[in-house]
């Protein structure tokens, strides 16, 4: 076996970044669907579903989501960081987001596709407050 090979990507901030504007910010979040988060510690799985963004026959779906988090502050337990709004995507079953909500806030759920035709997946996310 040869040895290890590493690539750094270095993501510049403003070089990397594609940016919405206020009416695309407006129309993901009407898109989505929406929970409203209390304070308090807060869970977030995929519980069942995947979804297909390609339509060859050969490609199997995956069990993932992207969410929008916005309205009020919340610290994710992975960065640790209080925050007025973030992104995050959970990829697979297990894979889960801890986050402490300090003011409500709003959960907004979806999916990226360049071609919705050939979608009729479902995915049922679980959010559940201790």
């Amino acid at each position: 076996m040869d040895g290890c090979v590493v690539t750094d990507l270095v993501v510049h901030s403003k070089h990397n970044c594609f940016q919405f504007s206020p009416e695309q910010m407006e129309a993901l979040q009407n898109k989505g669907v929406s929970a409203r988060l209390e304070p308090g510690t807060t869970i977030v799985k995929i519980r069942s579903g995947s979804f297909g963004y390609r339509a060859e026959a050969d490609h199997q779906n995956e069990p993932l989501v992207l969410l929008w988090i916005y309205g009020g502050k919340v610290i994710n337990q992975k960065t640790n960081v209080p925050v007025n709004a973030t992104w995050v995507s959970l990829n697979g079953y297990d894979d889960a987001l801890v986050m402490e909500v300090v003011e409500p806030a709003t959960l907004c759920a979806f999916f990226f596709d360049t071609y919705l035709e050939d979608n009729d997946e479902e995915l049922t996310l679980s959010v559940v407050r201790i």
